[in-house]
């Protein structure tokens, strides 16, 4: 258990050392809001497809198929328990306040943070089913996560939840995995390329949120403080426990939990000012949570390594 708990805690502060790279970038003016702009568009619609797709560059295998749908249905339903975890949890008298909280404590960073540490633990086999929790993710954003930051149900959009850079990374790595083809070189070779952008790129934009975000000050906040803990502590064991109860174990539980226990998802911010929401209790719980989850996700990912 504590090899396991070290294992994870190594990775996770090679991450923070990335993150503060990205801290010091941005005080020393490197960074700049439009440079991070551009950056994330390139991760967002790039790099993370690339990171899936090379998952998926492997021999067809009926087994792992199996898993793989397996693991589209768990997530499913695990989105389904988050979301009427976030509604039983978090409430405010401030409906733009309590839209935000809720959206944070149902989704989590998957993207930027969950894949890089997915890579480094159980290597290309995790982001493969992380692929799965990506794709899901992404349909419950446009779908719900837009009604409930919007409060109109007028702005779900069908494209927009079928289309976009994970469900497209996913179908493009699903072709590759599906047809009795193997990628040639000059065009897996790009791709692995572009999927090694997905460690340093990621930790480096939330180092810049952190630093122009006012920590002090959502510290003082008890609901942001309280749907963190939501976030980072409370739901996620709460899925640890059902998921083991129902009889999932290795490498599927490991890659879904470090998916789940991630601090709450950057486009919470997008989102919120998209939609004239509370964009400071936004930024306070999205960095909040990132900081602490540099401590709640070697405990719970070593815990869920040991009994996987």
């Amino acid at each position: 258990m504590i090899a396991l708990f070290l294992n994870v805690l190594t990775q996770v502060v090679i991450l923070l050392i990335l993150i503060c790279l990205g801290v010091v970038l941005t005080k020393t003016k490197v960074l700049t809001q439009k440079g991070i702009a551009s950056m994330t568009d390139m991760i967002l619609y790039l790099v993370t497809p690339c990171v899936i797709i090379k998952s998926f560059m492997r021999e067809f295998d009926v087994t792992v198929l199996k898993k793989l749908l397996f693991c589209f249905l768990i997530t499913f339903l695990l989105h389904i328990g988050l979301i009427i975890g976030a509604n039983l949890l978090i409430r405010t008298k401030d409906i733009k306040k309590e839209r935000v909280l809720r959206f944070a404590a149902i989704f989590s960073n998957c993207g930027y943070m969950a894949i890089p540490l997915q890579q480094a633990l159980i290597g290309d086999e995790g982001v493969f089913y992380a692929a799965a929790f990506i794709a899901v993710f992404q349909v419950f954003i446009w779908s719900y996560g837009v009604i409930l930051m919007s409060g109109d149900r007028k702005y779900i959009s069908a494209k927009k939840m079928l289309i976009n850079p994970g469900v497209i990374g996913l179908t493009i790595g699903l072709i590759f995995f599906l047809l009795p083809l193997e990628v040639p070189k000059v065009v897996s070779e790009p791709i692995s390329y572009m999927a090694s952008l997905n460690t340093p790129l990621p930790m480096i934009v939330i180092g810049y949120h952190l630093a122009n975000s006012n920590l002090l000050r959502g510290l003082k906040d008890k609901h942001c403080l309280f749907t963190i803990a939501v976030r980072l502590i409370i739901l996620p064991l709460a899925a640890l426990g059902i998921l083991y109860l129902c009889g999932v174990r290795g490498n599927i539980l490991i890659a879904v939990m470090i998916c789940t226990c991630m601090p709450a998802a950057t486009i919470n911010t997008m989102l919120a000012s998209k939609f004239d929401g509370d964009t400071e209790s936004s930024v306070n719980v999205v960095s909040i949570s990132t900081l602490l989850s540099l401590i709640t996700i070697p405990l719970i990912v070593s815990f869920t390594q040991y009994i996987a």
